[in-house]
């Protein structure tokens, strides 16, 4: 009988506990990972906080937090033999993977919206002390349900590098296709945590002029110059609204930024973000994923400026594809390396949390060292 680890969460502000349990058996059309690694994302440190409630997600507690992960595959269910790029799937093979399931049935998948599946489930939101119990990414195994989406990683990428496309590439990329973010134009990012560093990157091969990043912390802002920014903001020396404001139109000409990308969860990031707005700007919001936080803002400023806001939560599966893509290609231009230098054991997953929740780490990741 195999076993293996997880750390439950049971509710917020309170430690996680390492509990084992019995591996199942994969039903057909699923796919048991033993995961390698999976770092701490923004709304694992909301959800391990409370400020993201796992049961506006359709959760529920205990489970087990974690979603940016990558692993090998550990035993495929009946009729798995293929990615879904059509290459031959085996055992022992490094893999990436959706960490949510869509229907493929309701109104918006039949409409190509995946994104938008009115079914949707996802890591992190079931009750761990059920079976499949390896709910979540930060566990020695993964159970990859039917109606998945996995991808062989390619032998030139090592497991650091590929772990964060499942969430922040992936869904960036999805982001800034939605806000139109065309060759030649301007964006502002709020933020230089891990999702601000992957945008800064995606931006520039998109073909972006100029990319301003805005942060407090000054190591962050030295290590997204090293992915493609042209100018930062330091929070520390701009330290209100306004004078951040008019630092973004100096640097614009005066204009406003075409888009403005906010990944910080805070809500008052938003009424900031959109004063930076170029005429006819575009502002994705995707960060503020805490329910019932709130912010004023002034409309007619988007209807006189034609300015525009997008929300947008996870991507289509071919954002997955295009992420592996794209991390090959780039793999030599950007250190990436640079991002996955806090990695944690499991039973210090804990202490991992307090660091990333204090912003003393840019990305923790949580490695699995048990055997098979």
């Amino acid at each position: 009988m195999t076993t293996g680890r997880v750390a439950v969460f049971s509710k917020p502000n309170s430690p996680m506990e390492i509990r084992e349990y019995k591996v199942p058996n994969p039903e057909p059309g699923a796919v048991i990972i033993k995961v390698s690694m999976c770092n701490i994302c923004g709304s694992d440190l909301h959800a391990w906080n409370g400020g993201f409630d796992l049961s506006s997600a359709g959760g529920k507690l205990p489970t087990v937090l974690g979603h940016e992960m990558v692993g090998k595959v550990h035993s495929l269910g009946e009729g798995v033999n293929k990615d879904s790029s059509g290459k031959t799937l085996q055992v022992g093979d490094r893999v990436v993977f959706q960490y949510f399931y869509n229907c493929g049935k309701c109104a918006n998948c039949l409409k190509g919206k995946t994104v938008s599946c009115y079914n949707r489930t996802m890591a992190m939101t079931e009750d761990c002390d059920q079976s499949p119990h390896f709910v979540g990414g930060y566990g020695d195994y993964f159970y990859l349900k039917p109606n998945h989406v996995i991808f062989k990683i390619p032998e030139n990428l090592e497991d650091e590098i590929v772990s964060g496309i499942n969430c922040a590439t992936a869904q960036l990329i999805y982001g800034l296709k939605r806000v139109n973010l065309s060759f030649g134009e301007t964006i502002v990012i709020q933020g230089a945590g891990g999702l601000g560093i992957y945008a800064t990157a995606v931006a520039k091969e998109m073909g972006a002029h100029q990319v301003i990043v805005i942060d407090g912390v000054k190591e962050r802002l030295e290590l997204v110059k090293e992915f493609g920014a042209d100018e930062v903001i330091n929070m520390e020396e701009y330290k209100d609204s306004r004078s951040r404001v008019k630092a973004v139109k100096e640097l614009t000409n005066g204009l406003g930024a075409d888009v403005v990308v906010e990944l910080v969860g805070i809500p008052q990031a938003i009424d900031e973000g959109l004063k930076m707005l170029s005429l006819s700007g575009r502002y994705l919001v995707v960060g503020n994923i805490t329910k019932g936080a709130k912010v004023e803002i002034e409309p007619s400023k988007l209807v006189f400026g034609n300015r525009s806001i997008i929300g947008v939560s996870t991507y289509e599966p071919q954002e997955l594809k295009e992420s592996l893509d794209f991390i090959s290609r780039t793999k030599d231009k950007y250190p990436y390396q640079k991002l996955f230098g806090s990695k944690f054991k499991l039973e210090d997953i804990n202490y991992a949390f307090e660091l990333a929740a204090e912003r003393r780490v840019t990305r923790a990741s949580i490695i699995m060292t048990s055997d098979e």
